[in-house]
């Protein structure tokens, strides 16, 4: 029987994918997230630089970043999900790299005029704002490019391949993030300790402006390497939304039954029309009809779970560190804990694909964040510890720790909405996802602004845990649900039996 030509040439393309194409995805993934993340560690010492002795600009630069991502986060899944794969990836490289360009020069002008704040307020105010805005606009086209890769991209390409592919990806792409997030900051604080705030501006500014044409090529080889991708193109291309259809039709209607109906009942019945026509226009409202999307997966409860555990002051972020700051706990132990924390991070994208092929994606996610809320109990336990050193070791051991089961609980829950979020709907749930995370970043860092005096940090401790808590047993309610069961007691029995004999 001779073998179908489809299949054949498929599985020549997967043979090829990972020794070429596959490596020209990781490798502009990683010029892309390197960006990102110099930007993340640096635009904080920015602002402290350009506002000396006080973390009122760095904490409005983190609002506006987390409040952005999370208003504008479903607009962007929707709009990423109809335009043309090359179009989002376009607009999403020009956008990203020219918007660090002007955050870059805008951070530069602040720190070469420092004195504008005393001799033209307008102007720096002017500044700041810009960075701001430039800084948004960045993370903004970033979210953009995650959820054209790592929702769409990665999906379509190991379509028709074994399920360990996705996995195996899913787990590539991950560690690529982390490591550019444990590596990048400790470049551009060379850069900064040994050189100068500036020269790490202009090297950002510069990085950019040259990584673009690099990514871009790269990308585009990908696209064109793996008919996948093109196919994937003209399904987008080719498809009508259904709320255009509902509205013609319903325009047609109206237009109808304006002409049918006589002045009196136009007249009793403009009341009814005009209620039905803003609940329909409400419906229609992108921000609202992304979020109606994601309610109604399967994956909802999940997602929810991983979101919830962005509520969180346990990592290794500004107010953590500003608290072990206090605590006297010198700079470069914090930056040891720090790297000790990424590492195991990534060591949990290693773990994950021999993890999911034994016991599935499912309840690897249920291990993952049981073994998450196990390690910060550590965390816990380091409030009643009375000597503040030790509390602060325990506090960074427990929080290191616990960073095995959290990227693997989040390679988890992404690779479950890749399984059950249909094809039409994937960019549009990864927005609405992504905008929830932020909504509850934003609501950690409000807590932190209420709770500010750093004696206090137990209980945003205390409140962190109870997130992860929450989002643990909402978890393992939604596999309840689907599994009907947690545990395999008769396999746990014969294992118990095996001993006793």
């Amino acid at each position: 029987m001779d073998r179908n030509p489809l299949l054949a040439n498929q599985e020549q393309i997967l043979s090829e994918s990972p020794s070429s194409l596959l490596n020209y995805l990781y490798t502009a993934h990683f010029l892309a997230r390197w960006g990102a993340r110099m930007w993340e560690f640096s635009v904080g010492l920015y602002m402290i630089s350009v506002w000396p002795d006080s973390l009122l600009l760095a904490a409005i630069y983190g609002v506006v970043e987390s409040a952005s991502a999370a208003v504008f986060g479903p607009i962007i899944g929707r709009w990423v999900d109809r335009l043309t794969y090359v179009k989002v990836l376009q607009l999403w490289l020009v956008t990203q790299n020219l918007s660090f360009i002007i955050a870059g020069g805008s951070v530069m002008a602040l720190l070469v005029f420092s004195s504008l704040k005393f001799t033209n307020l307008v102007a720096f105010i002017s500044l700041v704002i810009l960075t701001n805005i430039s800084g948004a606009v960045g993370v903004l086209s970033t979210l953009a490019g995650t959820l054209l890769i790592e929702r769409e991209w990665v999906v379509v390409i190991s379509e028709g391949y074994p399920p360990d592919l996705l996995t195996q990806m899913n787990s590539i792409i991950r560690r690529i993030d982390l490591t550019s997030k444990l590596v990048a900051p400790v470049i551009t604080g060379f850069i900064i300790s040994f050189v100068s705030l500036k020269a790490s501006a202009m090297a950002l500014a510069l990085w950019t402006a040259i990584s673009v044409w690099v990514e871009y090529w790269l990308f585009m080889s990908v696209y064109n390497g793996v008919p996948a991708l093109g196919e994937g193109n003209l399904r987008r291309t080719s498809k009508v939304s259904p709320s255009d259809v509902e509205e013609n039709i319903s325009a047609s209607q109206e237009r109808s039954n304006s002409l049918s109906n006589d002045g009196s009942e136009s007249s009793a019945a403009a009341g009814k029309n005009s209620a039905s026509k803003i609940i329909e226009w409400v419906s229609k409202v992108s921000y609202i009809d992304a979020w109606r999307v994601y309610l109604q997966q399967d994956v909802v409860l999940s997602g929810v779970a991983l979101a919830l555990l962005y509520f969180t002051v346990l990592s290794f972020g500004t107010l953590m560190t500003a608290a072990l700051e206090w605590e006297g706990i010198p700079a470069f132990v914090i930056g040891i804990a720090r790297g000790i924390s990424a590492s195991i991070g990534i060591a949990a994208t290693v773990v994950y694909p021999m993890l999911q092929s034994r016991i599935l994606t499912l309840r690897t996610g249920l291990w993952s964040i049981w073994v998450q809320w196990i390690w910060l109990l550590v965390c816990v336990a380091s409030i009643w510890v009375k000597n503040s050193h030790l509390s602060a070791y325990m506090l960074m051991g427990g929080v290191a720790a616990s960073r095995l089961g959290l990227w693997m609980f989040d390679l988890s829950v992404i690779q479950q909405m890749q399984d059950v979020v249909p094809e039409p709907d994937r960019c549009v749930v990864g927005g609405v996802q992504n905008s929830l995370q932020s909504t509850l970043d934003m609501m950690a860092y409000v807590m932190g602004i209420i709770i500010s005096n750093p004696k206090d940090f137990w209980k945003l401790n205390l409140m962190s845990f109870w997130a992860v808590t929450m989002a643990a047993f909402l978890y393992t309610y939604h596999l309840y649900g689907i599994r009907k069961h947690l545990f395999h007691f008769e396999k746990l029995s014969s294992l118990v039996q095996c001993f006793v004999r």
